[in-house]
């Protein structure tokens, strides 16, 4: 429980690098903030500002944020497209007009609220971002959070995210911190985590298994580096597709049996129609050119049972065509574009599954924790900002020129290698 409402210096905030009492919290925090009238490239969207540390309900926890995670969803955020996040919560009642994001954390339960149990004030965390009202008839029905009408994401749909000294989340998406990580390697690694687990390990019976060929695009990123690993601890066979020579043996090092390099292939787009039969013969010797690829990457002449997908637009097309017959092309975002395309002839002649998945529920969560937490998957951390650098690691970001791997932000812990509060202290 909050043990005090102000912290004990006059101005009621603690700058970054002044630790409070444990418990003790402070009138107002610092935080990258966003706000409508700034809305564009994330430079410009995203300034430091000292806001009211949140309030509380009975079922929520805050996290005293020592590092935060760097994803997509917040350059959109900062750009505010496809939706105004501010405004979109206006209109379900919330008073803000601004927004806090960040939807990867790693930190210290600092207060909790009169119903929590499942943590205690100290408890060294990573959070996951999946949010969902806990009266939710879905919800009490003990039915998957993620279908329920109430789901959000923490950091993006939601107010308070991890950029900021303080953050508010619900009491069931704190995870143990994995003791053998830093505070910025433990808050690289969650969201895109949890969404390659429920993607691999969440849709029965297309499930990943010993021995199965997976395709998955972007193995280099954020995604595709968590895929690749945890396809390799379910023992199966993972083929990364790349765009660059550089990234080959990364992926190699994370487990992938072979690489595909896209840049060789020009097929890339929406799917002619069926009956130009002379561009529709041109996608098809390209489709067909990218399977013998995957074989040659797999050493066998066999297709996947399961396509890890992201781009979408450019390369559903293929996806759908070379998935084995009764696989899966489970599907999590669209960085390429939304209106994708089909031949609907191959898919259910030959009973392929086309699965939306959207990030992660508890139990998925705390599975890739677990892998994280036994050494099988390393969070891939390629890069780690300060909190003055936060505009420009999402611009980085917006540009495509961030690095393979993870990004992280250093929050209230003063410098990269701290494992603990009591090591944050120590290091002042």
């Amino acid at each position: 429980m909050v043990t005090s409402a102000l912290a004990s210096n006059s101005s009621g905030l603690y700058e970054l690098g002044d630790v409070p009492d444990l418990g003790v919290v402070p009138a107002k925090m610092l935080a990258q903030v966003i706000r409508g009238e700034r809305f564009g490239e994330p430079r410009d969207a995203f300034r430091v500002e000292p806001l009211p540390v949140p309030e509380l309900g009975p079922r929520d926890v805050l996290v005293y944020v020592m590092a935060a995670g760097v994803n997509y969803n917040n350059v959109w955020a900062a750009m505010g497209i496809p939706i105004d996040v501010i405004k979109t919560r206006q209109k379900k009642g919330e008073r803000e007009d601004f927004h806090v994001g960040g939807s990867d954390a790693s930190g210290v339960v600092w207060a909790t609220g009169k119903d929590v149990t499942s943590v205690k004030v100290g408890d060294e965390v990573v959070v996951h971002c999946g949010v969902w009202d806990p009266e939710d008839p879905w919800v009490v029905a003990g039915k998957d959070p993620m279908f329920a009408p109430s789901q959000r994401i923490w950091g993006y749909e939601t107010n308070w995210g991890s950029f900021a000294q303080y953050t508010k989340v619900q009491d069931h998406q704190c995870v143990p911190k994995p003791a053998r990580l830093s505070w910025e390697e433990a808050a690289a690694y969650m969201l895109v985590g949890a969404t390659a687990y429920r993607m691999l390990h969440g849709w029965s019976p297309n499930v990943v298994g010993p021995g199965e060929p997976v395709l998955i695009w972007g193995g280099a990123g954020g995604l595709g580096s968590m895929a690749i690993q945890i396809a390799r601890a379910a023992g199966a066979r993972p083929v990364a597709v790349v765009s660059g020579d550089s990234k080959n043996e990364f992926c190699k090092k994370l487990g992938a049996v072979g690489v595909i390099d896209r840049r060789k292939f020009d097929h890339w787009g929406k799917l002619p129609r069926w009956s130009d039969e002379l561009e529709y013969g041109v996608w098809l010797k390209g489709a067909r050119a990218f399977g013998a690829a995957f074989w040659e990457a797999l050493g066998e002449k066999k297709n996947p049972t399961i396509v890890f997908e992201h781009p979408g637009e450019t390369t559903l097309p293929t996806s759908c065509f070379m998935v084995e017959t009764g696989g899966m092309v489970v599907i999590c975002a669209g960085t390429s574009g939304y209106n994708a395309t089909l031949d609907l002839r191959y898919h259910w002649m030959r009973q392929k599954r086309l699965q939306g998945s959207h990030f992660a529920n508890d139990q998925q969560a705390q599975g890739i924790n677990k892998l994280v937490d036994e050494g099988k998957v390393d969070p891939c951390l390629s890069r780690v900002f300060q909190f003055s650098e936060t505009a420009e690691c999402h611009q980085l970001m917006r540009d495509n020129l961030h690095p393979s791997g993870n990004m992280s932000i250093l929050v209230n812990a003063p410098r990269t290698g701290l494992h603990t509060l009591a090591d944050v202290r120590s290091a002042k």
